[in-house]
């Protein structure tokens, strides 16, 4: 092994479907990392360029040329180095393809020297099953070699009654990222798109006094399809428990679950002080996604009787946020968008200003068990609190979450201890 080799910044993902697919397009346009194996764990197509025509080729976003330089038509230098060994290269960046296991613990990242590990086949989630589990488990990467996992998805831990172990925690970049680690954190989760632009709504109201305090908030994600869908109705398995996801994707609006709810608590803990609730309807789009958030903030009123709280505030803050500390990650629109506008679109959230509505309504408080224990007070309180719905549109796939999760990636490797 050359020095050369060695010095390369390596990453492994394993499982190339749509996130793993379009990781590795984010990081050939990131630059940060300037060799890539992808572990496919089993044999795609009939000859090594099979494989190469999926990745660089998507229905939704267009070829890797167009994602890498628009319509200017210019191409991407692709190169077959050693299809005996997997190599090939894009733009003078080695790639190696490996079939032989999708199992994390039958994978030698040792071998290849491979650090860091994105975990995209959806399969291996649940941190506290065993390195050495017949069916596999996301320990194995560690095992086998990586310093460091990103599962491309929240965890699932299968045990109600087992905790997440100390080593692992989740994280979404530039909500609580700051907080990772190194010497403690190894198998980290990136949570969800949806807790990813959810998240993002939601910080910068926490993080302002007017809006601060939050009484209650719900949120729906009007989301585009995904791969756990069936596209004509299916027979559902054994343990289906919801029946909805094997009706044809096609042809329904279906309503579903979303773990957001959960997730976003364990990334912004302060949350857990507010009854939030969270829901999906799936529709037959390809990609970006629409949440629709509606909160309900204790208020204030002004001297005239006006509330402080309106609409101008609450896009006033998320303007303030778009240029700040969330710059690049959130964005305000005055637009009036579609969702084909924000395919691809590289934030983690497009707030719709156009949109923004507030109304502040009144809580009325009997006080007779206040007077009846000497307590002086008058026969009502008015409390004013100000519902608002904002919002926020988020390209599920490449643009919002790979984005986020891309750098992620970057910022732990760069923390490598």
């Amino acid at each position: 092994m050359t020095d050369h080799f060695q010095s390369r910044k390596k990453l492994g993902i394993n499982g190339i479907g749509r996130i793993g697919k379009l990781t590795l397009w984010n990081h050939l346009n990131a630059g940060h990392f300037d060799y890539f194996i992808l572990n496919t764990g089993r044999k795609v197509g009939k000859k090594m360029e099979d494989t190469i025509d999926y990745l660089i080729k998507d229905s939704t976003y267009g070829s890797l040329d167009h994602f890498l330089y628009g319509h200017s038509g210019k191409t991407a230098d692709l190169e077959i180095t050693d299809p005996e060994k997997g190599l090939f290269s894009i733009n003078g960046i080695p790639i190696k393809l490996q079939t032989e296991s999708r199992n994390p613990g039958e994978i030698n990242w040792a071998r290849e020297g491979v650090q860091l590990v994105i975990e995209c086949t959806g399969s291996y989630l649940d941190p506290t099953v065993s390195a050495d589990h017949t069916k596999g488990s996301v320990r194995g990467h560690l095992e086998a070699g990586a310093e460091k996992v990103i599962v491309s998805a929240p965890f699932k831990v299968a045990d109600g009654a087992k905790k997440l172990p100390s080593d692992s925690s989740m994280f979404v970049y530039g909500i609580n990222h700051s907080k990772y680690d190194p010497s403690t954190h190894h198998i980290l989760s990136a949570a969800s798109c949806t807790t990813t632009g959810l998240s993002h709504m939601i910080k910068p109201l926490l993080e302002t006094g007017e809006t601060s305090k939050i009484v209650t908030a719900s949120m729906s994600t009007v989301h585009a399809a995904t791969n756990n869908q069936k596209i004509l109705d299916a027979v559902p398995r054994e343990d289906a428990s919801d029946l909805r996801k094997t009706r044809s994707v096609f042809d329904n609006i279906i309503l579903t679950t979303t773990g957001a709810a959960d997730a976003l608590e364990e990334i912004m803990p302060e949350i857990r002080n507010v009854g939030f609730m969270a829901d999906s309807v799936r529709i037959p789009t390809s990609t970006s996604s629409l949440i629709m958030l509606n909160v309900t903030f204790k208020t204030e009123l002004t001297e005239a009787g006006e509330p402080k709280l309106n609409r101008e505030l609450i896009n006033d803050i998320y303007k303030t946020a778009a240029g700040g500390a969330q710059k690049g990650m959130i964005v305000f629109s005055e637009k009036q968008n579609v969702s084909s506008d924000l395919a691809g679109y590289p934030a983690a959230i497009i707030i719709e200003g156009v949109e923004t509505h507030t109304r502040t309504g009144f809580i009325q408080v009997n006080t007779d068990v206040l007077r009846e224990n000497g307590v002086e007070a008058p026969v009502d309180i008015n409390i004013p609190v100000t519902h608002a719905k904002i919002f926020g549109w988020y390209d599920n796939e490449l643009g919002s979450y790979v984005n986020l999760l891309g750098r992620l990636a970057v910022y732990v490797d760069k923390n490598m201890p």
